[in-house]
């Protein structure tokens, strides 16, 4: 709840603030299971819209959608309320704007971003590739884009790896080697991504950052729950999602300093699903974005069982610190209760180790920024109570919320416009065809050579054929009888004779007054051209 402007977050011996121009300096929320943190939880987040700013949380356990609900008033509610010293008659209790979001589009709107949103070098460090690897993707990223391709989802990336790994000797000299041991690992490496179900995540229409920004009707800030009870069996998918909004927000916001307050909050519950076996690769980018956000008014709040679950280059980061009881049986227990201990400003009214371990359910010790950003001497706190419901809202009435939210349209039908995927499909075909257009036309000149072959030889099996029979019944190769060849050739040899004395007559009245001699070879030579030429129509 706000009074005078800042979050009461609970009541010690003094009341404990947390101011709004501090909040951008990041926080933690530990403790056992059971403590009270989703409480803690939810009373900053009411704070926060409270005071206009728009909050993000990643709900795990389903537990938080009922800060959409007004909670109700008990004899327990009024007994903490006192004990924060506020008045049970004044408390107002109310339910919250909340969006629902999810990545599978099941409890909320669904929440999409393209890979290229991601990019080359976030994907790189959330699949822990390689050098190579990494370059490889790198080069398939510049292809695309070099070529118009869009690599929207996961299919369009595979397929690109695939063509890179295919056309791979046309870019050594233009982008460097790419091997397609490289390419195998990425493409395994994406499996593993997309068993966990990042293609619901990767797609279009991609979620605009500007849409959480809203503020509700009344002014309060928009609560956006991402229903997370799925995506947290996915640790890669949900780093996937967190790193990347984070980076978005980072990207799209301006630089603004240290506000008044801050413009936008998240929450990560169960942090150490964030960190599980995460690369050292992620982490680094992790720390970076944490450390690089606040300057843009975002402030990063992670919730754990314990502060031993986040990195050290993380939790140094975290400057507003609510500590919920941890137990501690055993000497690993022991000692993370003893560096949870250290990390705040020691109150000589007790012994921080041995209240860790003593705390009761609801308090916590609390320890925020000061208006000179110089952390409080910690505070045994009773946290306040919320003014939303502590119980989960019904699954028909959230799913009512959610299809009757504004930008549930938007965003509901998954958008697969042409993309890489389809463009290099439909080279591949173009490419198909051709290549069976050329093996057909190629096929049906060798059928065609094949045919006229066989149909010479068949020609000369029958040529063969006839000249045997011919042969065989006495007849010549034309086929006539010898009478036949007898008369033709008596034919050829008058007609010779009668065509060679016409045309040296000719030949000698033509040439008139030439000598004898002349006149003679003339007629000789065109009368045995004639003769011959007669000759010939008579084989």
């Amino acid at each position: 709840m706000l009074q005078e402007g800042r979050i009461l977050v609970g009541k010690g011996e003094n009341p404990v603030y947390l101011l709004p121009e501090m909040a951008n300096r990041h926080g933690l929320i530990a403790g056992a299971t059971g403590t009270g943190k989703t409480v803690t939880l939810k009373v900053l987040a009411e704070g926060f819209s409270d005071m206009g700013v728009p909050v993000f949380l990643a709900d795990i356990k389903g537990d938080v959608s009922g800060t959409a609900l007004a909670g109700t008033d008990s004899e327990k509610m009024q007994e903490r309320l006192k004990n924060v010293g506020v008045d049970p008659a004044s408390f107002k209790y109310t339910g919250y704007p909340c969006r629902f979001w999810d990545v599978f589009g099941k409890g909320g709107i669904p929440v999409r971003a393209t890979v290229t949103d991601v990019g080359p070098m976030l994907l790189s460090r959330l699949l822990d590739l390689t050098d190579a690897q990494e370059g490889v993707l790198n080069i398939a990223f510049r292809v695309a884009d070099d070529n118009g391709w869009e690599i929207i989802d996961l299919k369009d990336l595979r397929a690109m790896l695939a063509w890179l790994g295919e056309h791979r000797a046309d870019f050594v000299n233009t982008y460097g080697n790419v091997s397609s041991q490289s390419v195998g690992g990425i493409q395994r490496a994406l499996l593993s991504l997309e068993n966990d179900g990042a293609a619901d995540f990767f797609g279009e229409p991609s979620l605009d950052i500007d849409d959480w920004m809203q503020p509700a009707a009344d002014g309060r800030g928009t609560v956006n729950i991402l229903h997370c009870v799925e995506l947290a069996q996915k640790p890669l998918l949900y780093a996937t999602f967190m790193l990347w909004m984070l980076s978005e927000l980072y990207e799209h916001l301006p630089e603004i300093g240290d506000g008044d307050k801050p413009k936008l909050v998240f929450f990560f519950d169960e942090a150490h699903t964030l960190f599980s076996d995460a690369p050292k690769a992620l982490v680094d980018k992790v720390v970076q974005v944490v450390k690089l956000i606040r300057s843009k008014g975002v402030g990063v709040y992670f919730i754990s069982q314990n502060p031993s679950d986040i990195p050290d280059e993380v939790l140094s980061q975290l400057n507003n610190r609510i500590q919920h009881a941890l137990r501690a049986y055993t000497p690993a227990e022991q000692k993370a209760v003893r560096i949870a201990a250290q990390s705040f400003r020691a109150n000589p009214a007790f012994k921080t180790e041995d209240a860790i371990g003593a705390l009761g359910t609801g308090v916590a010790l609390v320890s925020m920024l000061d208006g000179e950003g110089v952390p409080t001497v910690v505070e045994q706190a009773t946290i306040c109570p919320p003014s939303s419901s502590m119980s989960a809202m019904d699954a028909a009435a959230k799913a009512m919320l959610v299809a009757s939210d504004t930008l549930y349209g938007k965003y509901k039908d998954a958008v697969d416009d042409r993309s890489a995927y389809e463009i290099l499909e439909e080279q591949n075909q173009a490419a198909a065809e051709a290549q069976a257009q050329a093996k057909a036309e190629a096929q049906a000149e060798k059928q065609a050579a094949a045919a006229a072959k066989a149909a010479e030889k068949a020609a000369r099996e029958e040529e063969k054929a006839l000249q045997a029979q011919y042969k065989a019944e006495g007849r010549d190769k034309y086929g006539r009888s010898k009478m036949e060849q007898s008369l033709i050739r008596a034919s050829r040899n008058t007609a010779k004779s009668m065509g060679r004395q016409l045309t040296k007559s000719i030949t000698r009245g033509l040439m008139g007054n030439s000598s004898k001699t002349a006149r003679n070879a003339a007629s000789q030579f065109a009368g045995n051209i004639v003769s011959d030429l007669i000759g010939g129509f008579f084989k």
